[in-house]
């Protein structure tokens, strides 16, 4: 988007415009030189202009580089423009509480506005509301609406640039009542942040881009793979073009449908749309067709050259003693391959490039190689299979795709892509480069992590231990979190060493705010404490399972003279102090029994008119009653030692001995109605999602500890 001028009068200035342009890192210079009551102008530097807020965020929201911003399509744009139309009722005096309430119901179980990521509806409404200054600040202590405090206060969270406008602009009695005093002094100067990642398609058209996302069903996606997913889908979106799904199903031995079922189910998972899913053995004929057309024409040979040999005389620039043999021996020894002989078996095509390039890999590459092994689409058709390097940009050529999305892990390889559709005379595609995404302590090799299934370090590809999508999910991961995270990063060309935490972390804000609160207390850790003066008969309240979210629904929680709490907090009480039971009230604990320096229970006594202020103990506890649950609560930690893993590394070396730890403990009640999958948190503990529910009493209810950003890995 060019760069702009956004004039506007100084007692009005439009927030959502100023926060939409920081988030899309739009360049604005800002103007609030208009005269009072007058509406936004863009002036762009081709001279033209656009008038009015809605326009204006329209504007920016087409051509922004942010994800669905204007809708994910045409029914959602449609949604987007109702919010534009309802925003002004916001800042409308008697309407606005009103507003707050039909919001409020209306956030109850939506995260944004409209869809599933954040538009410019969400922008304006919330500009809108922050502009009411100190009139929302009051209702929002007041905390009478709680899904859309819940809704206000993820954005601020996550979308750090809104509050910076609000501060710049925004005084306690809202827009223009008290301006930031700065404001006048710097406002001339000051521009919206454009340090984002430059992310525009070389040569791309609206219109005419086609990309593809091409895996390998050799296993399951990892995060890895999401990266290269999620920036296809948001290339093909910003320039309104095709997504293909392809899969390059050129090895046999590796491959099966296993892995093609999940792949697109991940894909589906990871909101994926493409127009149609190819498989490179749909074009297995072809191929064959064009590697004997290069062999007719002298730009291919076939060698039979020990597999090792080839290596070494490669990396040294040595031809090969077939590199000159004739037309006619190329083609006898490539029907020898196609059918799979003992002489075929021991061939492979290589294009004839140039074996003293400084870039290895020009230097006669391996176009074909045989394999009896049985593909999981074609049978035994067929003897003889293209590699990788030969198959990808034919199909691509074949297919209509303008640009080919690949790691810079690939970059050496782009001049032998370019090389061998100028030999097979087909169009250039054009190759646009992002980072491969690395994290401490993760291996994203499929080789190594088919490694540890096949060798049961892992129970499966699902494994909550594995990066795989279905492993990080399990353990707890909501995807939406996956997808910010992803996009943060942008299609940056700059090589980073990752931490987990920061993804964690975007995963915490997601489920904190929603996620229902329960009590879990460990089973050979705990300490019953006695209440002197507590009910004669055991009853029951129904209490809320999140204070501030009423959508996570009830609980009935029991009270009883007889209480369980924590050995660890037991063993930091003193006699006559006083502690807090959450959800109860102030006891004053009386007496603190021994055997052998253990504690074996306390003695207290309620004391339910003391101040939990005062109290520096808050416990979590649960009644001493038959309906219990157990709980097996498991904690992962990283299947290596090694924060990174060099080239020369063998990680097996770098085994991590105790990557699972179960400990028993008993929940209340409530959790035999947990789902499968549902994230909940036990207070005091952190956040966990159920992987087996309530089956038996005699089987414990399993629940998967979530990594909220904070903890450190127990790894050296």
């Amino acid at each position: 988007m060019e760069e702009a001028r956004l004039a506007f009068a100084q007692d009005s200035p439009p927030l959502a415009i100023i926060a939409a342009a920081k988030i899309a890192c739009v360049s604005l210079t800002i103007d609030p030189s208009l005269a009072s009551g007058s509406a936004p102008t863009l002036h762009l530097s081709s001279g033209d202009f656009i008038h009015g807020i809605n326009t204006i965020l329209r504007y920016i929201a087409r051509a922004a580089t942010v994800p669905s911003f204007y809708g994910q399509d045409a029914i959602q744009a449609a949604h987007v423009d109702q919010w534009l139309e309802y925003a002004p009722v916001i800042l409308s005096g008697s309407e606005f509480e009103a507003a707050c309430s039909f919001l409020d119901g209306f956030l109850a179980s939506r995260t944004f506005l409209v869809g599933y990521s954040l538009s410019i509806a969400d922008i304006l409404v919330w500009s809108n509301i922050a502009g009411t200054g100190q009139r929302w600040e009051s209702l929002r202590r007041s905390k009478k609406y709680q899904n859309l405090i819940r809704w206000f206060n993820s954005i601020a969270v996550d979308y750090l640039a809104l509050d910076e406008v609000v501060a710049a602009y925004v005084g306690k009695r809202g827009i223009g009542k008290s301006p930031a005093p700065s404001l006048q002094e710097k406002v001339q100067d000051w521009k919206v942040n454009t340090s984002g990642p430059e992310i525009d398609l070389p040569g791309a058209k609206v219109g005419e881009v086609c990309v593809r996302f091409a895996p390998e069903p050799s296993g399951y996606l990892h995060i890895g793979h999401a990266k290269a997913g999620l920036l296809n889908k948001y290339f093909a979106e910003r320039y309104k073009g095709h997504l293909i799904a392809r899969f390059d199903d050129t090895n046999p031995s590796k491959e099966s449908n296993e892995f093609v079922e999940n792949i697109l189910e991940d894909i589906d998972t990871m909101g994926i749309k493409y127009d149609t899913v190819t498989y490179t053995s749909d074009y297995f004929p072809k191929l064959m067709e064009m590697a004997e057309s290069l062999i007719k024409q002298g730009k291919a040979y076939v060698d039979n050259t020990p597999k090792q040999q080839m290596k070494d005389e490669r990396m040294a620039g040595t031809e090969s003693k077939c590199r000159n043999n004739t037309v006619e021996e190329n083609l006898s020894l490539w029907r020898e391959m196609v059918n799979g002989t003992e002489i075929g078996m021991q061939c492979y095509v290589r294009g004839k490039l140039d074996m003293q390039d400084p870039n290895k890999t020009l230097r006669d590459p391996v176009y074909y190689r045989c394999n009896t092994d049985h593909h999981h689409r074609v049978g035994s058709k067929y003897k003889v299979y293209p590699t990788y390097d030969f198959a990808c940009p034919f199909v691509d050529a074949l297919e209509g795709v303008t640009h080919a999305l690949r790691s810079s892990e690939y970059h050496d390889r782009n001049a032998q892509y370019h090389r061998i559709l100028q030999d097979m005379g087909l169009r250039r595609v054009e190759i646009y480069e992002f980072s491969r995404l690395n994290l401490v302590y993760t291996l994203l090799s499929k080789r190594k992590l088919l490694w540890f299934v096949e060798n049961k370090k892992v129970d499966d590809w699902t494994d909550p231990r594995f990066p795989t999508i279905q492993g990080i999910l399990r353990r707890g991961l909501k995807i939406e979190a996956l997808v910010q995270f992803i996009l943060e990063q942008g299609a940056s060309k700059n090589l980073n060493l990752m931490e987990w935490d920061k993804l964690w972390t975007i995963n915490k804000n997601i489920i904190d705010p929603v996620c229902a609160r329960h009590t879990a207390v460990l089973k050979d850790q705990r300490v019953l404490l006695t209440l002197t003066n507590g009910p004669q008969e055991q009853f029951v309240r129904i209490l809320p399972r999140h204070k501030k979210y009423e959508g996570a629904g009830n609980k009935a929680t029991t009270f009883t003279s007889r209480i369980w709490l924590e050995y660890a907090d037991a063993s930091i009480m003193s006699t006559g102090q006083e502690v807090t039971l959450m959800d109860w009230g102030n006891t004053i604990i009386k007496e603190i029994k021994t055997e052998n320096g253990i504690i074996t229970q306390l003695v207290g006594e309620l004391h339910l008119e003391g101040s939990v202020k005062l109290t520096k103990l808050k416990l979590t506890w649960l009644p001493d009653i038959e309906d219990l649950v157990s709980l097996s609560l498991v904690e992962f930690d990283y299947l290596i030692t090694k924060k990174k893993l060099e080239k020369q590394d063998d990680f097996v070396k770098y085994l991590n001995p105790c990557t699972r730890r179960e400990t028993s403990a008993l929940g209340d009640p409530n959790m035999r109605n947990l789902k499968q999958g549902e994230i909940i948190q036990l207070e005091r503990k952190g956040y966990y999602r159920c992987d087996v529910p309530f089956i038996r009493p005699s089987k414990p209810i399993v629940l998967f500890a979530i990594p909220d950003g904070r903890q450190q890995p127990r790894a050296n």
